[in-house]
């Protein structure tokens, strides 16, 4: 190795001296920029801006432009999501799971071993349903007396009777419903689909809720953004004339409200550099604009001076129906957001004469006044919907968090059911006329093909062309997703 050291040696130079080893105070004030921006990085990653870069292109551009609209990685059904939420928990075995056990075994004890507790620890006899089914359509579909409207439609719907849950109690239940988890702090699946595929309307907002008078359990939250950007949460509408608070502008001129407007925007990016999450703060300009574009597309949804009397009276709104009049204002409206490419609507029930679909007491009275002023309105919808042609990209799901037992609480009311209950879905790419999966004779339980609420989500961002294993956010650590681990499709649903 000697006669090869010379060739290392360097000049006796002052440039080439050898440098003295470097101190240890030194090396932290060398340090010191590295250690801050090892720290910054962490908290980059955190961010909703990092989050998004770390999530991919598609993340990205989300990210610069929320509801920027993007095309569906998978060929796609559906186009838009319509969610009849039903409120409460409607009774299967009193709308469309057929039993005829109940009338045989009516007053009886329910002759099932091994009963779960029900959320009121009240397990009384074997309630039969006060309303007669009937074989409907081609397909000899039974649905209930209760629901004369809709069974019309027998042959379009595709109905699961044997969805279950994990949670017997209302918020628990909607947030699972609505997000996966029977908690607050994620992303309603509204959000998740506003994220994935952006919306075609850029004057309105890519997810809205269509108040139809009742805040669900578990309050707004159940429409929730959790972890995603702002832009993606839900915007509430309520169905009287001005369908938004404060729509209306208060310059006297656009250009005087778009100065203001613009001045916002350049205070609020120059504050980018100063704050830990960037990505709030683009969600902020970015909702900033939205609402200013709301400002003149909201009047024109709200106005139903252009339908036509007919179509006012399909959905209840003339003056004979007051029972009908404000959720056919509410699915009316829900409609005419889709004409306009709302990606996500949901809407909720209105305050009849019975609070939601959760009757733990005078059943007959209060089901029969919720289906009363729903019943009409959506199978208006459903018929307005195909005449358009707007059936088949829209996926219209009708479900509530769970469903009601077979035997009576007291002596005329349902206990919550989350062991087997119905939701059905049309249009939007699921075969119609079909039914999936099954109860036991009473209702109870789930026996055949069970699906969880995973199950449900995964369907529905398939036939919106999402693979819901890939549609994720970076949070906490890993990524996060409306399935969380779980979910599978169901392809039997799907034409």
């Amino acid at each position: 190795m000697a006669r090869f050291a010379h060739r290392f040696e360097l000049p006796a130079t002052p440039l080439h001296r050898p440098r003295r080893p470097t101190t240890r105070r030194e090396m932290l004030l060398q340090c010191a920029n590295g250690f801050g921006a090892l720290a910054a990085a962490a908290l980059w990653q955190e961010s909703a801006f990092g989050a998004a870069l770390q999530s991919g292109p598609d993340a990205v551009r989300a990210a610069l432009d929320p509801l920027a609209p993007r095309p569906p990685p998978l060929r796609a059904r559906a186009k838009q999501v319509l969610f009849l939420y039903m409120d409460g928990g409607p009774s299967q075995v009193d709308t469309f799971d057929w039993k005829p056990r109940l009338a045989k075994e009516h007053g009886q004890p329910i002759a099932l071993a091994n009963v779960p507790k029900t959320q009121f620890a009240n397990v009384g006899t074997v309630l039969q349903s006060p309303w007669e089914f009937k074989a409907r359509g081609e397909s000899g579909r039974m649905v209930s007396e209760l629901l004369p409207h809709l069974a019309r439609h027998a042959d379009e719907l595709c109905v699961v009777h044997s969805l279950t849950s994990k949670f017997s109690e209302h918020p628990g239940a909607n947030y699972f419903l609505h997000s996966g988890l029977g908690q607050t702090g994620r992303p309603s699946m509204g959000s998740w689909v506003a994220y994935g595929l952006g919306s075609e309307c850029r004057d309105l907002p890519g997810f809205v809720v269509l108040n139809g008078g009742l805040v669900p359990p578990g309050g707004l939250e159940t429409f929730g953004n959790g972890f995603l950007p702002a832009s993606y949460q839900a915007s509430l509408f309520k169905p009287e004339a001005g369908l938004v608070a404060d729509a209306a502008p208060r310059e006297a001129s656009a250009a005087a409200q778009r100065e203001k407007l613009a001045l916002l925007a350049e205070l609020d990016r120059a504050a980018l550099g100063r704050v830990g999450d960037r990505g709030a703060v683009e969600a902020a300009i970015a909702n900033q604009e939205l609402a200013f574009r709301m400002q003149a597309a909201v009047p024109g949804v709200a106005d139903l001076s252009g339908e036509s009397d007919a179509t006012k009276s399909a959905y209840g709104l003339d003056h004979a129906n007051d029972h009908t009049r404000r959720y056919g204002r509410v699915c009316l409206l829900a409609r005419r957001l889709i004409e306009r490419g709302v990606r996500f609507i949901e809407l909720t029930c209105p305050p009849a004469a019975a609070d939601r679909w959760d009757q733990h007491a005078d059943l007959k009275g209060a089901h029969a006044a919720n289906a009363l002023a729903t019943d009409q309105p959506i199978a208006a919808l459903l018929d307005d919907l195909k005449q358009r042609g707007l059936l088949e990209t829209t996926l219209v799901v009708w479900a509530g968090e769970f469903g009601r037992t077979p035997m009576a609480q007291g002596s005329d009311g349902r206990d919550h059911n989350p062991y087997g209950f119905t939701v059905w879905l049309a249009g939007g790419g699921v075969k119609a006329g079909t039914t999936y999966g099954a109860t036991d004779d009473y209702g109870y339980f789930a026996i055949d093909k069970r699906l969880e609420m995973h199950d449900l989500h995964a369907t529905i961002l398939w036939l919106l062309g999402i693979d819901h294993t890939k549609l994720t956010w970076r949070h906490g650590g890993r990524d996060m997703r409306l399935t969380d681990v779980h979910g599978e499709v169901v392809h039997e649903l799907i034409a």
